[in-house]
């Protein structure tokens, strides 16, 4: 399984890779990792890759996945900071283990997803366009998205929730 995902890079969508070990399922809780002094976390939309494709063209993006979810990603501002000055890859900063925190999933049975340019750094069907040109993608792959905001600052203690049509669809508690 791939996690692969669109974040907010200077304006334009940067794609990045994370390994399975970043994935915070169910009600865990997200513990601020020891080695940064200032945890974010940016909203984010995830899609569950349904079947294998390559070079997808956007108008055939929506057969390629089967269910959404919210998510929040989380990344270590300061160390972000230190290596986007530096011109060094982000790793360290956004692909730590439980990074990406996962919802409750919907099934999309052929239904569209709603979304507005402002809202994603990358509409979900482009995101899978992009995605598959430079690699296959695979059933049970994760494709996520980030808001088109900058992450925000968290603290201890703080629970990071989201409610779809009066549902929770996500909760984390930040230790």
């Amino acid at each position: 399984m791939k996690i692969i995902g669109f974040v907010h890079s200077n304006g334009a969508p940067e794609m990045v890779l994370k390994g399975d070990s970043c994935l915070l399922n169910g009600r865990k809780p997200m513990f601020i990792p020891e080695w940064t002094k200032e945890l974010g976390v940016t909203d984010c939309f995830i899609l569950r890759v349904s079947r294998l494709g390559k070079e997808i063209a956007p108008r055939f993006a929506e057969r390629y996945y089967d269910a959404v979810a919210p998510g929040a990603d989380f990344v270590a501002i300061d160390i972000l900071r230190e290596l986007q000055k530096e011109g060094r890859p982000w790793t360290t900063a956004t692909c730590f283990d439980y990074s990406l925190a996962i919802g409750e999933w919907t099934e999309v049975q052929g239904d569209k997803v709603q979304w507005t340019k402002e809202s994603l750094v990358i509409s979900p069907s482009e995101a899978i366009a992009q995605a598959s040109k430079v690699m296959t993608i695979r059933q049970g792959d994760l494709i996520y998205i980030q808001a088109n905001k900058a992450p925000r600052a968290v603290q201890k203690e703080e629970i990071i929730r989201v409610e779809i049509d009066g549902e929770e669809k996500l909760y984390c508690k930040i230790k």
